[in-house]
């Protein structure tokens, strides 16, 4: 810390302004907000960081000793002002804890509370927020025997004021050799890092990482440190290097990723105003800039700046892993040598853990930076690597060349890790993290961090490429053969089980290139097939994977699984059974490892739905696709035998079906049709508009809740009733629109409630549902108010002005509106409202919500039930639409976004 910096703090100005005034609160507040000032403004100006945290740590110390002196403590009093925790450290961010002890020799406070009272009243009233405590020696030996923390902040003093020999006595009372040898101190240090990194989900890669606890955060750095303080007294990260535990480069790497961290948190403690150590979507743009993080090259500027954060982050954790090995072995089992048992000739297990059986293993054959981790996985007894192993594979990794990656022993080493029974995705992340994943795949290097500034994508592209990995793996698990019945019989059945993983491998590995990444990945696939002597079979079915690793998803949540030629060209994209099963399975493991919210029951319905479907018309033969009119017929003679059965006359379900027209025996399976003409034929007339409500499947992880309305047809039937759902706190995935030739409508809403579940069999609920909306309906003059929840925080950072394309169906009289806009609440009662307004017909809807963002998809026709045709209208209609959303982002509309 600085000697003297009168910039920061002049002690002969301080005391001039101390002696104007008979308050001395005013002087002290003065000189910490020009304190504040100019360590801003050394931050903004690039100051090294480390000097900066000591700078001011150094600044608050003047200040303390200031006011502590103020008291006229005698030069004998048995008393003294110690620095503790981080504070005690001598480092200090702008709002960081200013932890105080007031030690005492004595455990009779009463001698010194008034001047103590005094002291600390004054701190408050000049607006230093401090932690303190004030103890005996003895009782700080008391506490530290029973706190963890308490021994951890005394372990990191300064003396500020008073006698040092105090604090000397503290540190002799609480000593290893009396109390938390290093032995304990280490475990409970490290359950406490297990229980801190599950807090966060045991990732480096959360979307608002906190900079201080998450995995590889500042507080990783430091456990380190008080570890090794505890072992071998007074250390620093040099100190780390001297005792062996790293290599000069190592300790350099840690420095500089300690040094970042500190920038990122000294930055946003001055955007917040307060301790604020969460990096959160509010403060990420802006740090971003302040750290010269520019847009360019097809990345913006707060993705470059979060993939460095999560790359150092990362290699933290891959020195504290190390680290944390070498004290287990030095700590833990000092003195033992537990027995080798050879596995190879070049390596063997010691005391459960992978090593070496000679330093130059990996200089002389390098194809063992590979075998090693194939030995993991054929061995899952293996607890890990041994500290020293990992060092020499961290020193080896740059023998990873292209002759090595052209060397069969390694082309065949990395395709048997993928045909291993088990441990591919714990050897794959070992991998990445050892830093020999992204070397010997440089494609995969590229990724190795990156970040997408979105709500959709929760993860980096790495952490989501071996996230969906082991989903994967996850679906061979018996107990998840539930909730994934289909995706979990399928992965069982496929042929070459090893070639869904190489695809998983590759399916997002072309992101950030600027183009299409499912094309850019599918030529990586191929050039990786061909490098590893795959079959042309097997390179060939990789390769459609990675490209159409994206078509079952978006055709099952975009397109009108009802309509045989939707299902005709999947099944002429896909081909035959085999792909279907790899691309299915595929699926709903990305849908798995991108976001867990993404996956719900009805999103599991329709994939299903998809599969199923056209695995029948692969069966059936793409020679010999599916009518409109053999699916209708199909449906109603299978809709008749459910109603025959149930006493319904014949005659009369056919006479009020004349009325309903294709559409409707298209979008409904027989069940369905029986379903509702029963309740309508049942249904009195001139009554409240007829309200089913019913589960749409019987599997417990499949399905939604189907609301069926049958009522005379009016102007702002779906305007009016979206709305009502609303109010009514339901989420709307799919809707379908029928209206009779009798001019009464038919409509199906698939919901969920808003937390994404099932309503299931909740008859109070059901209730609440069924009478809210007949009562809309009955009083449509009194429409329902949009609803005017708070837009969540996260939300709010992703506003970007709404996209909305209308074309007219080439196959079918209706135009498509297609609408892409940030997810707000009420979004879809405002569009009923604008549909209202525009005298528009909706035919159907297909709704999905994908993180932060809508992709709607809407069918509509004019008030004579004809697709839209005056380019003027549309013209006016999106831009409608696009104000109005605009308003309830608070953006101004952007006319770019409107497109024909």
């Amino acid at each position: 810390m600085p000697q003297v910096d009168p910039e920061l703090f002049d002690r002969g100005q301080f005391q001039a302004e101390l002696a104007l005034k008979s308050s001395p609160i005013a002087a002290f507040k003065k000189a910490i907000r020009r304190a504040r000032d100019v360590l801003d403004n050394r931050f903004a100006n690039g100051r090294d960081i480390r000097r900066l945290v000591e700078d001011r740590a150094w600044f608050v110390d003047q200040v303390l000793r200031a006011a502590w002196e103020r008291f006229g403590w005698s030069e004998d009093a048995d008393i003294a002002l110690l620095a503790v925790g981080g504070y005690g450290r001598g480092e200090l961010h702008p709002y960081s804890d200013i932890d105080l002890l007031i030690l005492l020799d004595s455990a009779d406070h009463e001698v010194f509370r008034e001047p103590i009272e005094g002291f600390l009243t004054l701190l408050w009233d000049i607006g230093l927020e401090v932690g303190q405590s004030v103890r005996s020696v003895a009782e700080c030996a008391e506490e530290a025997r029973a706190d963890l923390t308490v021994i951890t902040n005394l372990m990191e003093s300064r003396t500020i004021a008073g006698p040092e020999h105090l604090r000397q006595r503290m540190l002799e009372v609480t000593s290893p050799e009396l109390m938390w040898p290093s032995k304990q101190f280490f475990l409970a240090k490290r359950q406490e890092q297990k229980a801190r990194h599950a807090k966060y989900n045991d990732t480096e890669y959360n979307l608002e990482p906190n900079v201080k606890g998450s995995p590889g955060g500042l507080r990783d750095i430091q456990t380190v440190l008080w570890v090794a303080r505890r072992q071998f007294g007074s250390l620093n990260l040099h100190g780390l290097v001297q005792q062996g535990f790293l290599v000069e480069s190592e300790c350099s790497m840690l420095a500089s990723s300690q040094e970042f961290l500190w920038k990122v948190r000294y930055a946003l403690h001055m955007l917040a105003g307060r301790a604020e150590d969460r990096l959160l979507f509010d403060h990420q743009r802006k740090i971003a800039a302040l750290l010269g993080f520019e847009d360019g090259d097809g990345k913006l500027g707060i993705e470059r700046f979060m993939q460095k954060y999560y790359r150092v982050v990362m290699g933290v954790s891959e020195l504290s892993d190390l680290i944390n090995q070498h004290f287990e072995e030095v700590i833990l089992r000092a003195g033992e040598t537990g027995q080798a048992q050879p596995l190879n000739s070049r390596f063997q297990l010691r005391d459960g853990y992978i090593e070496v059986t000679h330093p130059n293993v990996f200089k002389r054959t390098p194809f063992a930076m590979l075998e090693i981790f194939v030995l993991m996985a054929q061995h899952p007894e293996i607890k890990g690597v041994r500290a020293d192993t990992i060092r020499l594979l961290r020193d080896s990794r740059h023998l990873i060349d292209d002759d090595f990656r052209k060397d069969i022993r390694n082309t065949s080493l990395f395709i048997e890790l993928f045909k291993s029974s088990q441990g591919i995705h714990r050897n794959l992340r070992r991998m990445n993290r050892y830093g020999i994943l992204g070397l010997y795949l440089p494609e995969f290097g590229q990724i190795i961090g990156q970040m997408q500034h979105d709500l959709f994508h929760i993860y980096t592209v790495d952490a989501h490429t071996l996230n969906l990995i082991k989903h994967l793996r996850k679906l061979k698990w018996p107990e998840l053969a539930e909730k994934f019945p289909l995706a979990s019989k399928l992965i069982d059945k496929l042929p070459k089980p090893e070639l869904i993983y190489i695809a998983g491998l590759y399916h997002d590995i072309g992101k950030g290139r600027g183009g299409d990444h499912s094309e850019l990945g599918a030529v990586d696939a191929e050039v990786f097939c061909a490098r590893h002597q795959l079959p042309v079979w097997d390179s060939r079915l990789v390769a459609w994977l990675v490209q159409h690793h994206l078509v079952m998803s978006t055709t099952a949540q975009r397109k009108d699984l009802s309509d045989p030629q939707v299902i005709y060209d999947f099944a002429r994209l896909v081909g035959d059974q085999t792909r279907l099963d790899y691309l299915y399975v595929l699926t709903v493991a990305d849908i798995n490892a991108t976001n867990p919210s993404l996956w719900n029951s009805w999103r599991a319905s329709l994939l299903r739905q998809l599969y199923t479907e056209t695995k029948r018309a692969l069966r059936r033969g793409l020679e010999n696709p599916l009518d409109r009119e053999e699916q209708i017929r199909q449906t109603q003679s299978a809709a008749i035998d459910i109603l025959v059965r149930n006493g319904i006359d014949q005659d009369e379900a056919e006479q009020l079906w004349s009325q309903l027209g294709d559409d409707y025996f298209l979008r409904h399976t027989a069940s369905d049709v029986a379903w509702h003409t029963e309740a309508i034929l049942q249904h009195p007339a001139g009554n409240d508009p007829l309200v089913l409500i019913k589960e749409t499947a019987q599997r417990e992880f499949e399905g939604a809740t189907q609301i069926f309305i049958y009522a005379p047809d009016q102007h702002d039937f779906f305007a009016v009733t979206v709305a009502a759902m609303s109010q009514l706190n339901l989420n709307i995935h799919d809707a379908r629109i029928i209206t009779s030739t009798s001019q009464f409508t038919l409509d199906t809403y698939i919901v969920l409630d808003a937390d994404g579940g099932r309503i299931g069999e909740n008859p109070a609920r059901i209730r609440e549902i069924r009478e809210g909306l007949i009562d809309a309906l009955k009083n449509p003059d009194e429409y329902p108010a949009i609803i005017q929840r708070r837009v969540p925080r996260q939300l709010k950072h992703f506003a970007f002005p709404p996209q909305v394309t209308i074309s007219n169906d080439a196959q079918r009289p209706v135009t498509i509106l297609e609408l892409i806009a940030p997810d707000r609440p009420g979004l879809l009662a405002r569009i009923g409202r604008i549909f209202l307004e525009f005298d528009l017909s909706l035919q159907n809807a297909k709704i999905a919500t994908l993180g932060e963002r809508v992709e709607d998809v809407f069918f509509v026709t004019d008030a004579n039930n004809q697709p839209l045709s005056d380019p003027e209208f549309c013209q006016r209609l999106q831009e409608a639409i696009v104000s109005q959303l605009s308003q309830a982002n608070g953006q101004s509309p952007d006319p770019t976004r409107i497109r024909i």
